[in-house]
């Protein structure tokens, strides 16, 4: 015990040293802008292009039409393109699974993608629908090897596998496997999108990087819709420049903070913070939100910097029993470089309360101090 004491106490005033390398964007985000007379003109040829594709959509569903219908689904959410049309997405799936359209195809590529959109949107398929693809021997047929499309979709399909989905596990193993065989055997755009899907399935892709490929693929493909294409481009651009402004506003933020000159240990990687947040909501309508938790996410960043690179063990002890009181007061009690930190958090969940009292919605910001 006392040598455990002995060692406790040698390093209660032991500091790491960090040394991470600089932000690779500099300033580069700082004077973004956005041209208003160009976006203006943008949101009304987008409103346009919308109208002509929700028409395609909601257009009438029968046993004959399907299929063509699931394609056109997926493209949609491949482009990036779908959340203008969920609620129409959503009542077309429903009259898909209702008809049991799934029962109907013996093809790979069908079946694997009826499932994949199913299962993604919350419906209740089965993985049994597999079973029709394997042999005397319960083992995947060996002519499904003749079909790369059909596997990269198989492929796609196990990623929404659940807990005891035993045929998709073995599926996945079964279309990596021969996947990772045939790939340069392939066209040129077909071999891009599997090179892409073995290194990043399509359901636990980040949406903007997905549709900023599938939008290049799309183009190749030689039979794309150039109302769906031309969409898609144009929705890409517009949201890109809000992000951008976003980002404007969240690197000025990190500036007037200046913990990149006075706190010499703690990474500057407000771009990436930021990305991390578009991973999860990328829609215009969660703006603020997107703002929000990138600047938390930040400021967790310098905390874990702090409690990681340079904080000593009494520090720290001081530190986190500050933050458990959460109350102004307490900064005297830190060093000085913890002070600034200390009050910006502080000020930063003060600023959370205020914009959205003033926005009169429900507030979790009680909840997110509790989690920190």
């Amino acid at each position: 015990m006392t040598s455990l004491a002995g060692n406790v106490n040698n390093f209660s005033d032991f500091r790491p040293e960090a040394n991470f390398s600089p932000s690779l964007w500099g300033n580069i985000f700082s004077y973004s802008t956005q041209d208003t007379q160009v976006s203006e003109k943008i949101i009304e040829e987008i409103q346009t292009l919308k109208e002509e594709v929700k028409h395609m959509i909601i257009s009438s569903t029968t046993s004959n039409d399907t299929r063509e219908k699931i394609h056109l689904i997926d493209t949609l959410e491949r482009l990036g393109i779908s959340y203008h049309f969920k609620e129409d997405i959503k009542d077309q799936l429903s009259k898909m699974f209702d008809l049991n359209v799934i029962h109907e195809e013996d093809d790979l590529y069908n079946v694997a993608l009826y499932f994949r959109l199913f299962r993604q949107h919350g419906y209740p398929i089965s993985s049994d629908h597999f079973n029709q693809f394997k042999d005397n021997n319960e083992k995947f047929k060996e002519t499904l090897l003749e079909d790369a499309k059909g596997l990269l979709s198989l492929y796609e399909a196990t990623h929404v596998r659940k807990h005891g989905d035993d045929i998709l596990e073995e599926a996945l193993i079964f279309a990596t496997s021969h996947l990772e065989k045939i790939t340069s055997t392939l066209d040129s755009t077909l071999e891009k999108q599997v090179r892409h899907a073995l290194m990043q399935s399509l359901h636990r892709g980040i949406p903007r990087a997905e549709a900023h490929f599938n939008i290049s693929i799309y183009e190749e493909c030689g039979s794309e819709n150039e109302k769906l294409l031309r969409l898609s481009k144009l929705d890409y651009n517009l949201l890109q420049m809000l992000h951008k402004e976003e980002l404007r506003e969240l690197t000025q933020w990190w500036k007037d903070l200046d913990f990149a000159s006075k706190l010499s240990y703690v990474r500057d990687r407000m771009v990436e913070c930021f990305f991390w947040t578009v991973g999860v909501y990328f829609e215009p309508q969660y703006s603020r939100a997107r703002v929000m938790l990138a600047k938390c996410i930040a400021m967790i960043s310098v905390i874990d910097d702090t409690y990681d690179s340079y904080g000593t063990l009494n520090e720290l002890v001081v530190f986190t029993d500050a933050v458990d009181r959460w109350d102004v007061s307490e900064v005297d009690r830190l060093p000085n470089y913890m002070k600034m930190i200390y009050t910006s958090l502080l000020d930063l969940f003060k600023e959370y309360e205020t914009e959205i009292k003033e926005q009169d919605r429900f507030s979790g910001v009680y909840y997110v101090k509790e989690a920190v």
